[in-house]
């Protein structure tokens, strides 16, 4: 860290200083009409172009409309950048800048030691404070603790916008801009980017409007005296190649469209709005000309059945919902279990029961995914791990649901489909790719509907229409190569295996654990999921303190890795952190009868990295 002088563009104004730092993290936040998403997306964007490590944290209130200036209410978004690589969007903030009394309170103790906190002072009456809970008034005790900034944004932000023909409620809807303009000042960030997005949404008075508030938020934040000193983190030394800022749900429907096309296959998506998951409906139909059909059912047992009549006709079906939906789901998803079709289920996980927190985050739906359906309905089940993950796990749900001629689901979660990583694009020709071919009519005298592969157990794919290739399709229990209906007890019992079997096979396919530490010793972090940015930092701040520790992360939650079992063996001691109640942790404990430790929260949040640390120091001191 070090302090530069950085004169401004003229001498009316004193000189300030610019103080070098590795990473910074910062929260917006504020009602939740006050923009804070677009502000802090915004803020991300740029940053990115700018070079640095993103990690972000969107954290949207669970009500549609909460009432205004209420802890309900209160939106925020947070933004960690470095000049090195980051793992998660950072346990405490360097500032917060709230819009009100309320976004203040809901968030203030996230902030650390000395760092600085930024109001609008403007929101900062009687009324507000009292509406957010405060009997009186926070800020002398605050600035005792926190560096206070009190910039009067709305008044600010109304004088900025003098003379435009905008009412006064359009006028304080762009004081999301001022805070921005004044953020990106204070971290050498480059307005451009911002004014050039403003001018593809907006238009006349309205671009004009946050335009102006934009920079007029940059030339306070050079001219206040509230400021003495700016900050710049460096970019980072990354890999040269294309980049782009992408959230887990965007990579969702880039992998989505992907498969179409390293498929060679049309792709059929068919779904039912709900949070968190609608953003991938939204993205994937954006993108129809790669050969990709989107269709919004009335039902989430409708848009899971759409997408089974059209694997039925040849097509890469898919669907997608979070808990709630993909529940109402399991049905349908019985009947593609049945008739052995490729379909892939996309659930990005939320906080439940019921509505529960629906903006919030959890790993609960794993037991859900492995056994919520009747019966014995055995399924191949995949997780990504960060929201770029998640373009590569669509990619690979899809080449298993063709090549094994079975439904695939992949366990997403609110917290990768609303964060935003810095995601290489990679190159189209790295991408696995293979045709999916059916038989033909020619050979049709030899054919045999539900006659399986030998090795994969994977029975063909006809599609109707083709002469000769007609059979009989449905949910009754047939027999394994006419595929007629048979209630034969013996034969109920060989198709239940049959189909075990080919999911089981599928473990030749899941490459090697890979292991970030030795192999073998005294600790072993596992994981699944959202879970591995946290995991990631806590473990490799514990190495760098000397500490025998080593993190291994699935992707592949059923069937489970094949060299699992082995791995598990190696360690004296295996501590598994979930979003849940230690739902992976029971199966574990069951199939390999080791004493894994659960370390479980289900808070709507994210692990921090610290309470992964304190656990960590607390088994080796243990253990010791």
């Amino acid at each position: 860290m070090g302090a530069v002088n950085d004169g401004p563009a003229d001498d009316s104004h004193p000189r300030k200083s610019v103080t070098e730092v590795d990473h910074v993290a910062i929260r917006f936040a504020g009602d939740s009409g006050d923009g804070m998403q677009i502000t802090g997306s915004k803020f991300t964007d740029t940053t990115a172009l700018f070079g640095n490590d993103v990690a972000t944290f969107p954290d949207f209130p669970a009500e549609i409309r909460a009432p205004a200036g209420t802890l309900a209410g209160v939106s925020g978004y947070q933004v960690h950048f470095a000049a090195e690589d980051i793992f998660t969007p950072a346990d405490e903030v360097d500032l917060l800048i709230a819009f009100n009394p309320a976004a203040l309170r809901a968030n203030v103790e996230d902030v650390r030691g000395h760092g600085m906190v930024i109001i609008n002072s403007d929101a900062f009456n009687k009324k507000s404070l009292q509406r957010a809970g405060y009997t009186d008034d926070p800020l002398p005790g605050l600035r005792e603790r926190f560096n206070v900034v009190e910039v009067p944004v709305t008044t600010l932000n109304r004088e900025a916008l003098q003379g435009l023909a905008l009412s006064s409620r359009e006028v304080d809807r762009c004081k999301n801009f001022f805070a921005l303009g004044l953020l990106l000042w204070l971290y050498h960030r480059d307005l451009e980017p911002t004014a050039r997005w403003l001018a593809s949404k907006f238009k006349a008075d309205v671009l004009e409007a946050n335009i102006r508030t934009l920079k007029a938020g940059h030339a306070f934040g050079e001219t206040t005296e509230l400021l003495p000193t700016s900050f710049l983190v460096p970019a980072a030394k990354i890999e040269p190649g294309p980049y782009r800022n992408i959230t887990g749900n965007a990579a969702l429907a880039w992998g989505i469209v992907a498969s179409a096309v390293q498929l060679d296959k049309p792709v059929f998506l068919g779904a039912y709005p709900i949070t968190p998951a609608s953003d991938v409906l939204h993205e994937v139909a954006r993108h129809r000309n790669f050969n990709v059909k989107t269709f919004q059912a009335e039902d989430e047992m409708a848009a899971a059945s759409s997408a089974i009549g059209a694997a039925f006709a040849g097509h890469l079906g898919v669907t997608v919902s979070s808990g709630p939906g993909f529940i109402l789901k399991q049905e349908a998803i019985g009947l593609a279990v049945m008739v052995e079709l490729p379909l892939v289920i996309v659930d990005v996980q939320r906080a439940g029961p019921a509505t529960g927190s629906p903006t919030k985050t959890e790993q609960g739906d794993l037991l859900a995914a492995l056994y919520g359906r009747h019966s014995q309905a055995h399924l191949p089940v995949l997780a990504p791990a960060t929201p770029g993950d998640c373009f590569h796990v669509m990619l690979e749900a899809f080449r298993i649901a063709v090549k094994y001629m079975t439904p695939v689901i992949v366990l997403s979660d609110s917290y990768l489909a609303n964060s935003a990583e810095p995601w290489r694009i990679p190159d189209v020709e790295s991408l696995p790719r293979a045709t999916v071919s059916h038989p033909s009519s020619d050979a049709a005298e030899s054919f045999r509907p539900y006659e399986r592969d030998a090795e994969l157990l994977a029975r063909p794919w006809a599609i109707p229409g083709t002469a000769g290739l007609e059979h009989r399709i449905g949910g009754l229990t047939k027999a394994p190569v006419s595929g007629n209906v048979v209630y034969d007890p013996d034969n109920h019992e060989q198709m239940v295996a049959l189909r075990y079997q080919k999911i089981e096979g599928i473990v030749r396919d899941i490459p090697p654990i890979e292991v970030n530490g030795p192999d073998r010793g005294e600790l072993l972090v596992l994981g699944w999921g959202s879970t591995h940015g946290a995991i990631t930092a806590a473990v490799k701040g514990a190495r760098e303190r000397g500490l025998d520790v080593s993190h291994a992360h699935l992707r592949h939650l059923n069937p489970l890795p094949a060299d699992l079992g082995d791995l598990l063996s190696r360690f004296r001691r295996v501590l598994l952190p979930e979003l849940n109640l230690g739902q992976l942790s029971m199966i574990l404990r069951a199939r390999y009868l080791i004493d894994i430790e659960s370390f479980t929260k289900v808070a709507g949040q994210p692990f921090k990295v610290v309470e992964i640390q304190t656990k960590i120091e607390q088994m080796l001191e243990e253990s010791s």
